[in-house]
């Protein structure tokens, strides 16, 4: 099942993420095949403020030892983090069906 990870960073910690940035992304890169879409979470002037990643997961413990051991996690850049279940209903700008109907 995916699950979305929302994470916002602290406040004033810009130079924080640029520093952890590098490794961030050999991380994600070396896991891409766990994440079906991944970016930054931007404010009104383009600045990067958070990330958002969907992970394709058995379970929400990996999906949270997926979060927990990013780089930005570990360098305490973010304020908050959320791990929520994700029913995909459109991908690549394109309605994917359920499932089963359940999933509905």
């Amino acid at each position: 099942m995916p699950f979305v990870i929302l994470a916002l960073d602290k406040p004033g910690s810009q130079a924080l993420r640029q520093t952890l940035r590098p490794a961030h992304l050999d991380y994600l890169i070396a896991r891409q095949d766990m994440m079906l879409a991944g970016g930054a979470v931007l404010d009104d002037s383009g600045q990067a403020i958070g990330s958002l990643i969907i992970v394709d997961t058995q379970d929400a413990a990996t999906a949270q030892a997926f979060a927990g051991a990013d780089p930005f996690s570990e360098g305490q850049l973010f304020a908050s983090v959320q791990i929520l279940p994700w029913r995909q209903a459109f991908l690549d700008r394109r309605h994917t069906p359920p499932r089963s109907a359940s999933n509905s």
